[in-house]
C-alpha cells in the first residue's frame, strides 16, 4: 500500500487539517462542484 502513496506514508488526521479548516472558512465561499483530493497522491498517476 505504501509504495502506491507518493509521499510514501498514510495520512493522519492533522494532515486533513488545512483543507477542512479551508473548507469550513469564508475563504472556500466560491469553491462548487469540485473534487479537492487530499490522499498523499495516492491517485496522482
Amino acid at each position: 500500500m505504501l509504495k502506491k502513496i507518493k509521499l510514501g506514508r498514510v495520512g493522519q488526521f492533522e494532515d486533513l487539517m488545512g483543507a477542512i479548516v479551508y473548507l469550513a472558512s469564508d475563504a472556500s465561499a466560491l469553491v462548487t462542484g469540485t473534487s479537492l483530493v487530499v490522499d498523499g497522491g495516492w491517485t496522482a498517476e
